[in-house]
C-alpha cells in the first residue's frame, strides 16, 4: 500500500478525493493517507516519511537527493501568491519590517523564501520571525502577538474579517520581476519509486483530478468535512485559485519557474546549488 501525505486544504482534498476514496476503479494503487499541515509536510519530508507527499517548493531544495518532483497535483499559478498582511496602524512600509517581528508559516515554505528574496533584493537582513501554523496566524497579528503576518492557503480570504490589511502581495512582485508563475507546492514520489511507478502515479493523480472536475457531488462531501472552518464561498475560492492549468501539468512556464525560484535562491546565499528534477 502506498503512503500518500498532503494538506487539508480544499485544493488538495479536491484533487486527491477520488484516489484516497477509491473512486478510480482498478489499476489505480490503494493509499494510505497522511494529512498535515504544510510545514509539517515539509519537515516529514526532510526525514523520508512518505512515497507519495505534498511540499512546499521552498522546502525542495533539501529534498533532491530523495525525491523527484511530479507534474501533476500542485500549487502553480497567477494571482495566488502569499501576501503580508498588517494591523491598520501596523508598519506602513517594507522598510519598516527591520524593526517587525513577523509571523511565517514555517521555515521551509515558499513564501517564507519569496520573503527573504524581497528583503535580500532590497538589503535587509536580520528579519525577526516566529514560525505559527498557517491558520493562527491572522490571529497573532489581530491580537498584536506579532508586528505583520506571511499568510497563505485561505487566510488570502478572510485576513480583512479581522480588520487586516494587505501591506504587500508577494505572488505579484514574483511574477511582475520574472514574469513567471509562483511555484507554491508540489507533490514529489520518493527515490526508491522508480521512475516508471512516478510517472504511472503522475498519470494516477491527473484520473483522480479529473474525476473530481467530472463528479463533484460525489467528491465535494470529502473536501467539505477537512474544510470544517471555512465557509462553503471561501472553499470554493479557495478550490477556483489553486486547482487550475498548472495542477494537471506544470509545463514549461512551471519547471523555469522552480529553476528561477532555485537561481534567486543560491544567488542570495539562502540555499545551495539545486536542480529541480521532474519526473
Amino acid at each position: 500500500m502506498l503512503t500518500l501525505a498532503y494538506s487539508p486544504c480544499p485544493n488538495d482534498t479536491y484533487i486527491f478525493a477520488a484516489l484516497t476514496n477509491g473512486l478510480l476503479g482498478d489499476g489505480a494503487p490503494h493509499v494510505r493517507v497522511a494529512l498535515a499541515d504544510v510545514e509539517a509536510l515539509n519537515e516529514a519530508a526532510i526525514r523520508g516519511t512518505y512515497e507519495l507527499t505534498k511540499i512546499s517548493y521552498g522546502a525542495i531544495p533539501y529534498l533532491m537527493d530523495r525525491y523527484r518532483i511530479l507534474r501533476s497535483g500542485g500549487a502553480l499559478g497567477r494571482g495566488c501568491g502569499p501576501l503580508l498582511v498588517v494591523r491598520k496602524d501596523g508598519p506602513a512600509s517594507i522598510e519598516a519590517l527591520a524593526r517587525a517581528r513577523i509571523a511565517i508559516p514555517g521555515d521551509r515554505t515558499t513564501a517564507y523564501l519569496l520573503l527573504r528574496l524581497l528583503l535580500y533584493e532590497r538589503g535587509m537582513t536580520g528579519l525577526e520571525s516566529l514560525a505559527l501554523r498557517f491558520d493562527r496566524i491572522i490571529p497573532a497579528v489581530a491580537a498584536g502577538e506579532v508586528d505583520a503576518g506571511l499568510i497563505i492557503h485561505e487566510s488570502r480570504f478572510t485576513y480583512q474579517d479581522a480588520g487586516l490589511v494587505s501591506l504587500l502581495d508577494l505572488g505579484e512582485w514574483w511574477e511582475s520581476l520574472t514574469g513567471l508563475p509562483i511555484p507554491l507546492g508540489a507533490i514529489l514520489a520518493r527515490e526508491d519509486l522508480d521512475v516508471d511507478r512516478a510517472h504511472e502515479l503522475d498519470e494516477t493523480i491527473r484520473r483522480s483530478l479529473a474525476f473530481a472536475r467530472a463528479n463533484e457531488p460525489t467528491i465535494m462531501p470529502y473536501v467539505r468535512e477537512h474544510a470544517f472552518e471555512m465557509s462553503d464561498e471561501v472553499m470554493r475560492k479557495h478550490i477556483a485559485l489553486y486547482v487550475n492549468e498548472f495542477t494537471d501539468d506544470v509545463g514549461e512556464p512551471g519547471i523555469a519557474a522552480a529553476r528561477e525560484l532555485f537561481l534567486r535562491a543560491r544567488d542570495a546565499g539562502l540555499i545551495g546549488a539545486a536542480e529541480p528534477r521532474f519526473v
